[in-house]
Formats: C-alpha cells, structure tokens, sequence
C-alpha cells in the first residue's frame, strides 16, 4: 500500500489533506509548524510527524501547499531539508503556485536522487478545497500523472495533464493573471456605474445576462465586491501579488508587454498599503473608491 504524506496544513492545505485522508484509502501522515490543524486532521486517522525527517522517512509519496515559491525552496533545501532526506522512488507534488524556474530546478534536483516530481497547483476557493472540487493543473511526466491522478481526484473535481514540469505552474499563474484582470475590469465597472448613478447589483445582475458574465463576476463580483466583504484567511492580496509577480516574470522572459497585468500589480500594491494585505484580494475594488 502506498503512504501518503503532507506538508502544509493552512488555508488550503488542511481541507486537501482532509479530503486525501477521507477519500484516498492509504494511510496519510502530515508535518505543519501549528499544532491546530494537526490536532483537527487526527480525528479522520491522519498521522502527526513530528519533523520533516519522520515524514520523509515513511511516505512514498509527498504532497506541498506551502504559501510560495521562498517556502518550497526552504523545506526542500538544506541538510534537514526534503531533497537530502528523500530517498529513491519516492515522488513529490507541489499543490502551491511556484516560480516555473524554481519548479524545473527542483524536479532535477530530486531526478538525481531517483525521485519524481510534479507541479500541480491548485485553482479555486478554499470552500472548493473543502468540498473536493478543486481544479488542478499538472506539469509532469505521463508516467508520473497516471501515477498521482487518483490522489489528486480525491481533492479536485478537474485535473488537467498541462504538459511537462512547469507546464502545470504556467497554466495556474495565468489562469490567475486572466482571473485579476477580470476582477479589475469589474471593478472599474462598478466604481463608474456607482459613480454615474447607476446602481452596482443591477449592474451586475445585468452583465450576467450579456457576454460580460464570468466566473469572476459571479463569484468574485457578486459575493464579495456588491457586499464590500473582504474576510481574511482567504485568498489574500498580498498572495495574488505573489503569483501577479509571477506572471509578469513569465511575461519578461517571453518577451511580452504585460500591461494588464501590470496594471493589476499596481492595484494590488496599493491596497496593501492601504492596510488590506490580508484581506481577500478582490479588496483591490476599494483603491477606486
């Protein structure tokens, strides 16, 4: 029987753990620097390691959902870290949204090892992470995708093969950049239709009916942007401005002028120094009034 490990336990990563626990069949360890969620996931038979090492040591398989790039590279490297302590045959998953550089680097680096890696970043909110009914995009090996799909099913409603390593953090970073630009563009609707007397839920109920409705305007613009709700230990600006930075790395080094995108930084940079870093990102409606 395969086992399972999990390194990660925050907003998304309690819920995707839970549902591999629930669902998956095969014994499941955990390791998170906050006791809290590992005293929650416990209830449902999941093991608490107490260090990186006794993961490592007992799983095949390894799954991430670390905040970003800086965190998957500290618990990789290093003599304590996961690279040094894994062992051949084992595969890793990162379920964070990553650099692609720093993805393609890691997946070498475990290939020396006899390790396989994939990316497999996840989309969608975290009561999708809740529900199971996440969308997960994977860059990696055909070997290794048939070897991970079950897993990953037991979180996610779509896995899609994206292509080879990195493929999986391209598609995620840019389902993101197309999900901002979105947002923004819903949130100068509403500021201008406010602004010009027009009332902004029926502005909205309207676009739905016309080719302006979206996911985003459904979801991000109806639910968070009409009520002005903004909760924390979501989706945070400060994280959307990660992967945004992300996207316009991948827009340099494709030698495209990413101007939406950059207006959308741009957005989100001021409603972090406007003190709504930690608020659900959408937040970025206020910077227009």
């Amino acid at each position: 029987m395969t086992t399972l490990g999990f390194i990660g336990l925050g907003t998304m990563g309690e819920p995707m753990c839970a549902n591999l626990a629930r669902k998956g069949g095969q014994p499941v360890s955990a390791f998170d620097l906050s006791p809290e969620p590992l005293a929650r996931l416990a209830a449902l038979g999941v093991a608490r390691a107490s260090s990186l090492a006794e993961l490592s040591r007992g799983v095949d398989v390894v799954f991430l959902s670390l905040p970003g790039g800086r965190e998957l590279a500290q618990v990789c490297d290093g003599d304590a870290g996961l690279l040094a302590l894994s062992r051949k045959g084992q595969t890793v998953v990162d379920l964070g949204t990553s650099p692609v550089p720093l993805s393609r680097d890691l997946a070498r680096r475990f290939a020396q090892r006899g390790v396989d890696y994939a990316d497999a970043p996840v989309a969608r909110t975290r009561q999708a992470a809740i529900d199971g009914t996440l969308s997960i995009m994977v860059g990696g090996s055909a070997s290794v995708f048939a070897r991970i799909e079950t897993l990953l099913r037991t979180m996610a409603s779509e896995v899609s093969h994206c292509g080879e390593v990195g493929a999986g953090q391209i598609a995620k970073i840019l389902n993101n950049m197309v999900l901002a630009q979105t947002v923004a563009a819903l949130s100068e609707a509403l500021a201008i239709a406010r602004n010009n007397g027009m009332d902004g839920a029926r502005l909205f109920e309207t676009l739905t009916k016309g080719s302006a409705d979206s996911f985003a305007l459904r979801n991000h613009g109806m639910k968070a942007m009409l009520p002005g709700v903004y909760p924390e230990r979501a989706f945070s600006a400060e994280y959307m401005l990660k992967d945004m930075g992300y996207a316009l790395d991948l827009a340099r080094e494709g030698g495209v002028d990413a101007r939406g995108a950059a207006n959308v930084v741009d957005m989100l940079k001021r409603a972090i120094a406007a003190g709504d870093g930690a608020c659900y990102w959408p937040v970025i409606a206020r910077t227009l009034g």
